[in-house]
């Protein structure tokens, strides 16, 4: 996060080195009562007495930086591998076991104040809305709260800054430490699938976790989806505490294993979703541009109007309404406050209308997205149901195909495009996508896209521009161009 963006904080705890990394450390060629600063990830940003953390990664190994740390004050590198040749025997080095994990410790320790109430939910899909929810709920119970992750962090006193799912350690607990030092009391932040397995939530002291779905996601990074989900069990197996709480929506069977494993280790869990759960879906029908649910807990009954377009966003609510009972709140202060929610930037977000047609802008960049965000809006197209979307280069190549087709399932008119093609051809990753979608019209220029669906949308027709959603760039080549699917409809409405 650049300096500009951080929020202000007062001074980082100083510690010895011992105290900053730990006893489970070799200390063989260190001095552990050496006095020093904060730990350091990027060698740039190493100032006097800081301890660098040399994270041995896919494309270069840490300790290929530790010599420009140094030269920049640096006093102590930690690493998992031996002590380099080339190292100042004046310069302490510490051996640890998972160095990954030992940063996000030591981050905890230099920055060791955090929001007394902190929940993280995890899932594929609706994990920013899960977030912004959950905060909204807190503060309408009163409670000073806050929310951290794709669109960044929201603050209560307006603030909104960064915009990682999980930021790297050292800025998380950095965050955390100037939220709390601000007086934000109730945090809920995304725990992404990248954040929990490179151990960046560990050291954060959470209350409860909520989990939303699973769908195919990020296998350019897990090697199979099995590894993903074990990736996202982190939370209910290392992070959340036992006594701590579990909301799951446990309508499918790895809703139903994640609230298997979270009882297994002593969580309070609470299943949502299903007929006999602990916030038990009844019923649910569309009406407007939102929906009527009801909801069972503990035996009564409470029939609401939730203003938000899609079952799935239903579920999303409900699973922070999960969040907010699980960290002190009962259902009968919790549940009508639903009704006030308002919803995310970028998620099923309506635009505006043209020539009669809804315009609705969204994040769906996976198959499991696009195929809800589609089946959230049909109910709205009385006319034709027209979606523009693409996929990102250097991602998930399977998932192209598989997108591909489900837009050629449920939407009368698709049109592919480019999304942030990043280093790859843009025409390789549409031909794709086409290779399934082969009545699909082609227009690779993004804003080009965007006119054509807009333009030949009419009475009753609903556009659905997916994708993007609150981003407001475009990635090509090395390079980020500054584009917004919302800004590039909203010029068209006045034409």
């Amino acid at each position: 996060m650049p300096d500009r963006m951080r929020p202000t904080v007062d001074c980082a705890r100083r510690l010895t080195l011992r105290g900053l990394i730990g006893e489970d450390a070799d200390y063989a060629g260190a001095d552990p009562e050496i006095a020093v600063g904060e730990p350091a990830l990027d060698s740039r940003s190493a100032r006097a007495g800081d301890v660098f953390f040399a994270l041995a990664g896919a494309k270069a190994d840490g300790l290929a930086y530790a010599r420009d740390a140094i030269g920049r004050g640096a006093v102590a590198v930690v690493a998992e591998a031996e002590r380099p040749a080339w190292l100042d025997p004046a310069i302490s080095y510490v051996r640890v076991g998972n160095a990954r994990r030992a940063v996000a410790v030591a981050a905890a320790r230099a920055f060791p104040r955090q929001p007394e109430t902190i929940a993280a939910v995890t899932g594929t899909s609706g994990k920013t809305s899960v977030a912004a929810f959950t905060r909204q709920l807190w503060q309408g119970l009163g409670h000073a709260s806050a929310s951290l992750g794709t669109l960044g962090v929201v603050a209560p006193s307006g603030a909104v800054y960064g915009a990682l799912t999980t930021p790297d350690p050292i800025e998380l607990h950095r965050t955390l430490h100037a939220l709390a030092v601000e007086g934000v009391t109730h945090l809920c932040l995304e725990a992404s699938s990248h954040g929990l397995d490179q151990h960046r939530l560990d050291g954060v002291r959470l209350k409860a976790g909520g989990f939303t779905n699973l769908s195919r996601d990020h296998l350019d990074y897990h090697p199979t989806m099995e590894a993903y989900l074990d990736a996202k069990m982190r939370l209910f197996r290392d992070l959340v505490p036992r006594g701590g709480g579990a909301a799951v929506w446990v309508d499918t069977v790895e809703g139903s294993h994640v609230a298997q494993v979270a009882a297994e280790h002593e969580l309070n869990v609470l299943g949502i979703g299903a007929a006999g759960a602990g916030i038990a879906l009844l019923a649910r029908t569309d009406e407007g541009l939102g929906q009527r649910v009801e909801v069972e807990v503990g035996g009564v009954r409470h029939a609401l109007k939730l203003p938000l377009v899609g079952a799935f966003q239903a579920s999303n609510a409900l699973v922070a309404a999960g969040l907010a009972m699980l960290t002190g709140a009962s259902a009968r202060e919790v549940l009508p406050r639903l009704e006030a929610l308002t919803g995310v930037p970028g998620r099923l977000e309506l635009v505006g209308t043209k020539n009669g047609a809804g315009v609705f802008v969204d994040y769906a960049h996976k198959p499991d997205a696009l195929a809800n965000a589609l089946d959230a809006l049909r109910p709205y197209a009385s006319g034709r149901l027209i979606v523009v979307f693409g996929c990102g280069g250097d991602r998930d190549r399977g998932k192209r195909p598989i997108m591909g087709t489900i837009a050629a399932e449920k939407a009368d008119i698709v049109i592919i495009t480019d999304d942030n093609p990043r280093g790859e051809d843009p025409a390789t990753i549409r031909a794709a996508i086409l290779a399934s979608a082969p009545d699909a019209t082609e227009i690779g220029d993004r804003a080009e896209a965007i006119a054509a669906a807009v333009t030949m949308a009419g009475p009753g027709d609903v556009v659905l521009i997916a994708g993007k959603g609150h981003e407001t760039g475009q990635i090509i080549g090395d390079r980020t161009l500054p584009f917004s699917d919302r800004d590039v409809a909203v010029e068209l409405f006045g034409r």
